[in-house]
Parts: C-alpha cells; sequence; structure tokens
C-alpha cells in the first residue's frame, strides 16, 4: 500500500481541519502528515522529515515499530475494548509488567488516558490518603491543561482564561529550597515536582532541591509526587529520571512513552496509598482498554531490551555533538538537558529557527519557553541520524544574536 497520499488528499484534510475542528491548536502551516518510518515522518507529498520531537515526546520506538505494530495487530483482531469491572488477561499482563519496572517501593496502578489524567489521579489519590486539600508546585512546570492539572501547570498564558482553578495550590521557585520549607505546611497533601522541567525550559531540578522535597514530605506528612509524563521510559538515560538521584516518590505520573505512542497513563503509587482509597474513589471509561495494554506491554518489552541504555549513550552523544557545534556561538546561551531530552537555550526568540529546521533542512524540532530549541527524538535514533540533526541545527543557528 502506498503511505503518502495524493495532493488532492492535502487538500482535503487542510480544508476539513478548517471547516471542522476547534482551532485552538496552532498549526505548522498547512503540512499532513501521512505516515512514519523510524525516525522519520512524511507529508502528504512524500517530503521526508527527521523527528527530533517522537511527536511530543511519546514516539519513543519511532514509527512502524514491528514490535509495537504486532501486539496492536494482534490485540485488535480478539479484543479492543473491555470494561474495567471485568478482569482482563492483557490489562493483567501488563500491570504485572509495569511494576516489575517501577522501584519496588511503588506497587500499585490506575491506568488512564494521558499525563493530565494521571496527575488529576496523583491529587485525589494524594487528598485522599493524608486528608488534607494543599498542593505545592513548582514555577515553570507543565502539568496538563485538564481543570485539575492546570491548577498545577505555572504558565499564566494556559491558566488565566480559565481561573478560578482548583484552589490551595501554590507554587513556589524551582530548586529554592527557603521557599518550599515555607510553603509545606500541616495543609499540604502533595508536592508535586517534575525532575526536569521539560515544557518549562529544559531545567533540571538540583540534587539538594529534590532531597529537600523528599526530606520536607516525609517530616510534615505530605506526599511526593513526581511527574514523569515526559521524562519516563529511559527519555533520560534511566527508566525515570527521578533514578538519577536516588529518590523515593509516593506517586509517579506516567504517560507519553508509557504506550510507545498509543495514548494511555497512569498513577503509580504505594501500597499506603491503596489502604486509602475505596470502591469507585475514582474510574476511567477507556483506562486500561486492551488495546493499550497490548501496546504497553511491546513497548516495556523493548525498552527492557537494551533501548534505555542505548538512549542514554546517544543522548550523550547528541548534547557532545551540539557543544562542539554551536555550543560556543553567541547566540547561543547554554545547552542543557538528560539523555535525549535536550534544550538549546538561546539568546532570541526559538520559533523562528524551528521554522527554519523544517521547510529548510526537514527536522522537526520543539519550543520550550520563548527560547528554548527542545529536542525530544525517538530512542531508536541513530549516530547518523543524529549527526544529521545536528548539521541542520548548526546550519540552522548564526554565530551571533
Amino acid at each position: 500500500m502506498d503511505m503518502v497520499q495524493t495532493l488532492a488528499d492535502t487538500e482535503f484534510a487542510v480544508s476539513s481541519t478548517h471547516s471542522y475542528e476547534s482551532g485552538v491548536v496552532p498549526r505548522r502551516g498547512e503540512t499532513v502528515m501521512v505516515a512514519g518510518e523510524g525516525c522519520w515522518m512524511i507529508d502528504s507529498e512524500g517530503r521526508r522529515y527527521l523527528d527530533m520531537t517522537s511527536s511530543q515526546g511519546v514516539a519513543m520506538l519511532g514509527y512502524g515499530h514491528p514490535v509495537l505494530t504486532a501486539a496492536l495487530q494482534e490485540q485488535a483482531g480478539r479484543l479492543h475494548a473491555c470494561p474495567n469491572f471485568f478482569h482482563n488477561d492483557t490489562r493483567a499482563s501488563f500491570l504485572e509488567k509495569l511494576i516489575s519496572v517501577t522501584p519496588d517501593h511503588l506497587t500499585r496502578a490506575f491506568l488512564g488516558n494521558s499525563g493530565a489524567e494521571a496527575i488529576d489521579g496523583a491529587i485525589k489519590f494524594a487528598r485522599l490518603a493524608t486528608g488534607r486539600t494543599g498542593i505545592v508546585a513548582a514555577r515553570n512546570s507543565f502539568h496538563g491543561r485538564t481543570v485539575g492539572a492546570l491548577a498545577l501547570t505555572w504558565n499564566p498564558r494556559y491558566r488565566r482564561k480559565f481561573e478560578p482553578l482548583l484552589p490551595d495550590v501554590s507554587h513556589v521557585h524551582f530548586n529554592n529550597i527557603e521557599q518550599l520549607d515555607e510553603a509545606v505546611d500541616e495543609g499540604t497533601a502533595a508536592v508535586v515536582l517534575e525532575v526536569i522541567q521539560a515544557e518549562g525550559g529544559v531545567h533540571e531540578g538540583a540534587a539538594g532541591f529534590l532531597a529537600a522535597a523528599q526530606a520536607l514530605c516525609r517530616e510534615r506528612g505530605a506526599l511526593l509526587v513526581v511527574d514523569e509524563v515526559q521524562t519516563g521510559f529511559g527519555r533520560t538515560g534511566r527508566w525515570f529520571s527521578f533514578q538519577h538521584y536516588d529518590l523515593e516518590p509516593d506517586i509517579i505520573a506516567l504517560a507519553k512513552g508509557l504506550g510507545g505512542g498509543f495514548p494511555m497513563g497512569a498513577t503509580v503509587y504505594t501500597e499506603q496509598i491503596q489502604d486509602s482509597l475505596f470502591s469507585g474513589a475514582h474510574g476511567s471509561t477507556f483506562g486500561g482498554n486492551p488495546l493499550a495494554c497490548a501496546a504497553g506491554i511491546a513497548a516495556l518489552s523493548v525498552y527492557q531490551d537494551g533501548l534505555i541504555e542505548q538512549a542514554e549513550r546517544a543522548g550523550k552523544r547528541l548534547w557532545e555533538a551540539l557543544e562542539a557545534a554551536v555550543g560556543s556561538r553567541r547566540v547561543v546561551r547554554e545547552i542543557r538537558g538528560k539523555g535525549l531530552l535536550i534544550g538549546i537555550d538561546l539568546r532570541t526568540k526559538a520559533v523562528p529557527f524551528l521554522k527554519t529546521l523544517m521547510e529548510e533542512h526537514s527536522v522537526l524540532a520543539l519550543p520550550a519557553g520563548s527560547t528554548v530549541l527542545r529536542l525530544l527524538p525517538p530512542l531508536t535514533i541513530s549516530d547518523e541520524e543524529i549527526d544529521l540533526a545536528v548539521e541542520a541545527i548548526a546550519a540552522t543557528l548564526p554565530d551571533s544574536v
């Protein structure tokens, strides 16, 4: 079957989008993506793009991975939906596999469909477990756009038009221990943090700040929630980013790479939290559906088969190549990140360079804040593809501001 559509299909896709969709999601011109292969996306005119975004961090195995494809095909032919009031064999196998790759103290999981839902579940479970309502999050954080998750997300651009949001949420400066100490009190149910603030500019948590967050939670009866939606499953060269710092969070929120790009999310938590829950405390119609769980089993199997170690090596190569190619240029303020989550902080706006990368060099990248060019390639990226991406970035970024 020819994967590439005709020009007429392109015109139809664009006109239908303009006619029927909400329009709240900004588009990159009128490009219509119709296929993918490995780390490449293909548009309706047959042009190939090196995808350094993994479709916003979800396609960790790239496109058309044979293990993921086979799992989805097999499950779709057998049972694609099953309500949660029945047991299901694929769901049971997925849960067993998921818990086997999380730290030993995280023994339970609630399955949903997205990262925002995983955060909403974490909020509810933390409130039930502690009997408190307060949530402390960080400035520049991004936790999702449902009403619950949005209350924790910092950027006023996302929040302002929808306020008032969930009450009893406060934000402290990331890496500021003194502010965190003042914010966590007897009314705090949870401290919710990203170890690396990806959307907020690829800012890494300081080891002392993260350790202090855990210590304050233990001391004052709050729970530590780590948002691993973008950083989980090898993105930073470990299964989870908190493992770089020997943290033991009470709850982790998972999505994106969890299903290798197939929509799913999970709130994973301790046995102590499980003891506070009750039947009907939470629910999800599509959460834990057999198709998603089949995708999750496949993705976890591939991660276990050396892909996380490969991602750590590839991330080091990408970072070193970027430093050598553009690190000394005046337009570049800093290159930062871990594994295959890298931000190039510029002394000017990033969006014009993203446009040039796509239009002139067929390389896709993301912003992270206004000045950061963010790279989130599939973990399967090759050395040759890394070199191609760095060459394109070097050709795009000027020597001076």
